[in-house]
């Protein structure tokens, strides 16, 4: 069964399906969002597309018809019914909490060029889904995500704004981040509270220079631990004489906050530390 915006609401209550706040159920019911953020993400047959959340399948079944493969992770089993009645030929679904998943362990079975995460996430476990793709090292090339706009504004602040945070660092050192297109929150059902963004992540070919990640990840955490002081106090159990040597070099000091500091001299003052 093709996917209709229009009948969303009568498949669904066709099937008795009740929406669960607690997995943040907001399915999405404009197929012209849906068409530019495929457009966008410029998915072809040699792409694996994971998808995280399918919901009632409005996304997923574009991504099936462009891409080489897609795999579905949904954690709420009620949905079965629903998309089982979708034009699925060429999607894996897992109903399973994706961030419990041995993720690794599935791609192993399949070979493309290309993989990319391509989702509308569920907005209150939007940063664990980012930090588990991170953190679990898997190979993806491009990340096209649909998130909380206040999300997705800290996800590609630079320096010295308040949405700027130790995450934004993390996300800037693998990947180029960008906005791709705003969503209102009325072409959801039901209704969220905000509106959405639609940001995408490209794979960095050439990462800034540093020597030791572990440092870097771990001083880029620490520096931001408390935002509002300064790093002379969030860092007082590191060797402050080396870190103040690099702040120099930019006309900067101890007294300054992290929101203040680029990338570049973060992972500046690691190779220092290192």
């Amino acid at each position: 069964m093709e996917y209709s915006p229009k009948n969303l609401k009568e498949k669904l209550n066709k099937e008795n399906f009740n929406f669960k706040k607690k997995f943040g159920q907001n399915f999405i019911v404009d197929k012209n969002i849906i068409k530019s953020i495929i457009n966008k993400a410029n998915i072809n047959k040699d792409t694996l597309v994971i998808e995280i959340g399918p919901g009632a399948g409005s996304l997923t079944t574009e991504l099936d018809k462009v891409s080489g493969h897609v795999i579905a992770y949904e954690i709420d089993k009620s949905l079965k019914p629903i998309l089982e009645k979708q034009s699925l030929n060429n999607t894996t679904i897992i109903y399973e909490d994706f961030l419990k998943r041995n993720i690794l362990e599935d791609l192993k079975k399949y070979n493309f060029k290309y993989t990319y995460v391509v989702a509308n996430l569920p907005y209150y476990i939007t940063t664990p889904i980012i930090i588990k793709l991170i953190e679990d090292k898997i190979n993806i090339d491009k990340i096209v995500v649909m998130v909380q706009k206040e999300v997705g504004d800290r996800f590609k602040a630079k320096p010295n704004t308040k949405e700027y945070n130790s995450l934004s660092i993390f996300l800037n050192y693998y990947y180029t981040v960008e906005k791709i297109l705003d969503v209102s929150k009325n072409v959801f059902i039901p209704k969220p509270n905000v509106d959405s963004i639609v940001v995408s992540f490209t794979k960095k070919e050439n990462k800034i220079k540093v020597e030791n990640e572990q440092i870097f990840f771990k001083l880029v955490r620490d520096s931001f631990k408390q935002k509002r002081k300064t790093l002379k106090n969030n860092l007082k159990n590191y060797n402050l004489e080396k870190i103040e040597e690099v702040l120099k070099k930019h006309n900067l000091d101890l007294s300054v906050r992290a929101e203040a500091l680029s990338i570049e001299i973060f992972a500046e003052i690691a190779n220092n530390l290192n």
